[in-house]
């Protein structure tokens, strides 16, 4: 199994950080770092996009970051039209890690708000997939 397993709707069965699935499903979010230049990527990549080296470690995405941006999707790509509305967002950590995923269906609309605190945290989904969402610490 590999990357397939990632998300609602996965458009590739393997990728360069498969691992990051194996991640989720010990209860972990991860990113990679470049062990050239010191970038960290999140969501996770093999490749850096600074030095375009691909000598890449991992680290775990954690503690707390800060909503730096988000939008509320109406219509969504081929395959994601059962979660519409959804939302997604950027969150700045303190170590300077930009983290892009979804907003917690639990947070409401009304309490979103730049500068709120958020976790990134591993999610399962039906059909023996997983992801990860931000929710409140």
């Amino acid at each position: 199994m590999g990357f397939d397993r990632f998300g609602t709707v996965s458009f590739v069965s393997q990728s360069k950080v498969d691992k990051f699935v194996d991640f989720l499903d010990e209860g972990k979010v991860m990113g990679t770092k470049c062990k050239s230049c010191g970038a960290k990527y999140f969501p996770p990549r093999n490749d850096c996009a600074q030095c375009l080296s691909s000598d890449v470690e991992w680290f775990e995405l954690t503690g707390t970051g800060k909503l730096a941006t988000y939008s509320k999707l109406m219509y969504a790509p081929s395959g994601f039209e059962k979660d519409l509305p959804y939302r997604i967002c950027v969150v700045e950590y303190p170590d300077g890690v930009k983290a892009f995923g979804r907003i917690s269906a639990a947070i409401s609309d009304d309490d979103l708000a730049i500068g709120m605190d958020l976790v990134a945290v591993p999610i399962k989904l039906s059909g023996n997939q997983v992801a990860y969402e931000f929710r409140r610490p």
